[in-house]
């Protein structure tokens, strides 16, 4: 029998752009502020939680959809141990950009930000549900999942067309350029130092910037980065040691603590709860 409170994740070599994790038990379940490469939706299908998304919170119970652009900061929690669940679909940007042209609602293969944090229209819940279903059902097969996921998603994507993101200050160029050398050196030490002289900044006015366009520190934007490639490395099917030290961290139990504290599973729970197909 499953237990309840361990998460389950679902996903297939062959449709390589989702992957489905299911938590039935909320309660246990709590993140620390992160952000994920891909866009995400989830859908809340029992009780209720709170949905910090940016500098926004949110009240969400049974019935809604939560949506959420890639490396925006967000967290979602359970309300003084009341239990929820939820389904949320990880949906790579590449694959959702080319669906979004193909659906006739981006003119060009760029990614943009969709504004929508929430979505309540039952015919939409209902809808991500049945699809989800269809992901978790390994009696169903390869091309009717394509087929719920695409038509789902496409169908969704239309609705939401023409609700632009509230615009905001553009990013610095030089705070862009960190976040790309970070991204570049995730396994690396990286110092404050070494950051200022990169970009000219002096330490508190770098951290603020940083802060301000990514809404994560420095640090705690390479940590997430870091998490993110363990996972990665994890699906690839390389053993947790060794995931930890490829992903930059010291040692594996401070790998196991930190990828608790943001993907609310432990690495090996990553690893192992897998629906196959």
């Amino acid at each position: 029998m499953m237990d309840s409170n361990k998460p389950v994740f679902w996903r297939d070599d062959r449709m390589p752009h989702v992957e489905l994790r299911k938590v039935q038990d909320g309660r246990k379940v709590c993140y620390a502020p992160h952000s994920h490469t891909q866009w995400s939706i989830g859908a809340i299908t029992g009780g209720e939680s709170t949905f910090v998304y940016r500098d926004d919170r949110y009240h969400v119970r049974t019935g809604t959809l939560v949506l959420m652009n890639p490396d925006w900061v967000h967290a979602c929690n359970p309300i003084d141990d009341q239990p929820w669940s939820y389904l949320m679909l990880y949906v790579d940007t590449d694959w959702l950009t080319r669906l979004r042209v193909d659906a006739g609602v981006l003119g060009t293969a760029e990614w943009q930000d969709i504004a929508t944090p929430m979505v309540t229209a039952p015919l939409w819940y209902e809808g991500y549900c049945q699809m989800a279903d269809c992901l978790l059902d390994p009696q169903r097969d390869l091309l009717d999942k394509q087929t719920e996921v695409v038509e789902y998603l496409s169908g969704l994507m239309q609705e939401l067309a023409g609700q632009p993101v509230q615009s905001s200050a553009r990013t610095p160029e030089g705070i862009l350029a960190l976040a790309t050398y970070l991204d570049e050196n995730v396994a690396e030490e990286v110092s404050l130092d070494a950051l200022c002289e990169r970009s000219g900044y002096s330490a508190s006015h770098l951290i603020r910037a940083f802060r301000q366009h990514f809404g994560l520190t420095p640090h705690a934007y390479l940590i997430n980065r870091r998490v993110q490639l363990g996972q990665q490395e994890l699906k690839r099917g390389t053993p947790i040691a060794e995931a930890a030290l490829n992903a930059g961290f010291t040692d594996q139990p401070h790998f196991q603590r930190t990828f608790k504290r943001l993907v609310a599973a432990t690495p090996n729970q990553y690893r192992q709860s897998v629906l196959k197909r």
